[in-house]
């Protein structure tokens, strides 16, 4: 289940940033754009969830730095919360660009959880 929710985690990472940079360029930002944004946060929560849960049960990634990037991801996508302005289209590029981040380290947390 932690793979299947990884590859989920990478799609809408990566089509929510693209959807959110869009949306900037082309000013339009809409509910949609928004939910995909949270969706990957929400994603990157359960994961990281998931995987508290298989820690505990004893099972543990082939590397290290596993951990480390599943952890910079979900403090990439989580920053915004406390640095994006509150409110305008920069806002919206703070969202986007921290996902694709997020999503470049998802990334690398699934190629070393192989």
């Amino acid at each position: 289940m932690h793979e299947v929710l990884g590859v989920a985690v990478l799609a809408v990472c990566f089509g929510s940033a693209v959807a959110g940079f869009v949306a900037y360029r082309r000013r339009a930002g809409g509910a949609l754009v928004a939910h995909s944004l949270a969706l990957a946060q929400t994603l990157l929560i359960a994961q990281a969830a998931l995987g508290l849960l298989l820690l505990s049960d004893g099972r543990r990634a082939p590397d290290r730095l596993h951990y480390a990037y599943g952890a910079f991801a979900l403090g990439a996508a989580l920053s915004p919360w406390f640095y994006a302005p509150a409110e305008g289209p920069k806002r919206l590029l703070w969202f986007a660009g921290t996902t694709l981040l997020a999503g470049a380290l998802a990334v690398r947390a699934f190629m070393t959880g192989l």
